[in-house]
């Protein structure tokens, strides 16, 4: 059967590609009207992944990068489910994550924020759905972190997520926040996003019934690949 084409994007709810609130989109954002191009095989088919390419503590980012002991900071799981348009589970897809530690630095030679690394933590996992869709990460909570938007801007915690889903046009990259957090409101990358409503899906919600007790709490965050309930972020529409 010949796979057909994904729903188009319904672009009133994405960002402008062009927010001046948002500095670094002046530079980089397109000068032409976007042109609508038809699916082609190779955007409506693959990538397969298997079992076989992960390592035992690929999800678990508190074990994964380890050398002396556990990182610190708050113990949190994350997990959900990644479904498509219609509702329907994406099964054995990757997903994968990567965050700054608890202090709100990332293990990058170019991070210079005077936070402290943390040795025992690398901040990068992966992993693939089952065959519902669910997917669940063990980390912990990734704290703020200052960058040079405007004087004083600082990020709200968040989780970087990449989705490849059934094929190259459902793939997407997202950032996930927490639920309760101040800074969300206030971040020009969020303000990006014209509709109120695809903001809130970007926010993992408390989830005490998944939480394992004296031991971490629990966030939910599912991830729609297109549609118009579709997981979205920032100003750039590839994938999604």
């Amino acid at each position: 059967m010949t796979p057909a084409e994904y729903f188009q994007r319904d672009r009133s709810l994405h960002p402008p590609a062009y927010a001046p609130g948002y500095k670094t989109s002046v530079s980089r954002s397109p000068r032409q009207a976007l042109l609508s191009i038809e699916q082609g095989y190779s955007e409506v088919t693959g990538p397969v992944f298997g079992h076989a390419d992960f390592g035992p503590l690929d999800n678990d980012l508190i074990k994964n990068y380890a050398h002396s002991g556990d990182p610190i900071g708050e113990r949190i799981i994350v997990h959900g489910r990644v479904v498509d348009e219609n509702g329907r589970p994406v099964p054995r897809t990757l997903v994968e994550i990567w965050q700054a530690n608890a202090s709100g630095r990332y293990r990058h030679k170019k991070d210079t924020y005077l936070a402290p690394i943390d040795p025992n933590f690398g901040g990068c996992g992966r992993t693939l759905t089952d065959e519902n869709g669910y997917y669940y990460f063990r980390t912990v909570k990734p704290g703020a972190y200052p960058w040079r938007n405007y004087v004083n801007s600082w990020r709200p915690a968040h989780i970087h997520v990449s989705v490849f889903g059934s094929s190259f046009s459902q793939r997407l990259i997202t950032q996930m926040y927490f639920e309760g957090d101040p800074l969300i409101r206030t971040c020009p990358i969020v303000n990006t996003i014209p509709d109120k409503a695809a903001i809130d899906r970007l926010i993992a919600a408390l989830d005490v019934n998944a939480a394992i007790p004296f031991d971490c709490l629990a966030y939910k965050f599912d991830i729609v690949l297109r549609g118009r309930r579709s997981t979205l972020f920032e100003n750039r529409l590839a994938g999604n």
